[in-house]
């Protein structure tokens, strides 16, 4: 049986996730095989994929919810959590 993980983080002040943190956060979510969703102002988006990512339009202080499906889903929203918190402009 699969396991589940899920956090909420907030994106870091001055930050958001255009494209070159969210091309960082889609790498780090495609090296997982979990199925890995991110949620950002009322919207959900596949975290493997950067169109989608890109259409949250998350800036600096919103909260992100990680979500993970599989047998690694811890290890991929901690790998995410830790992304987001690196992310500069």
């Amino acid at each position: 049986m699969p396991a589940n993980s899920e956090r909420t983080i907030v994106m870091p002040a001055g930050v958001a996730l255009h494209a070159r943190p969210a091309g960082r956060f889609v790498r780090t979510a495609a090296g997982f095989r979990s199925q890995v969703t991110v949620s950002a102002n009322g919207r959900e988006a596949d975290a493997k994929s950067i169109i989608s990512v890109l259409a949250l339009g998350a800036g600096g202080g919103a909260a992100l919810t990680l979500r993970a499906e599989g047998d690694d889903a811890a290890d991929a929203v901690s790998a995410l959590a830790d992304c987001v918190s690196g992310l500069s402009e």
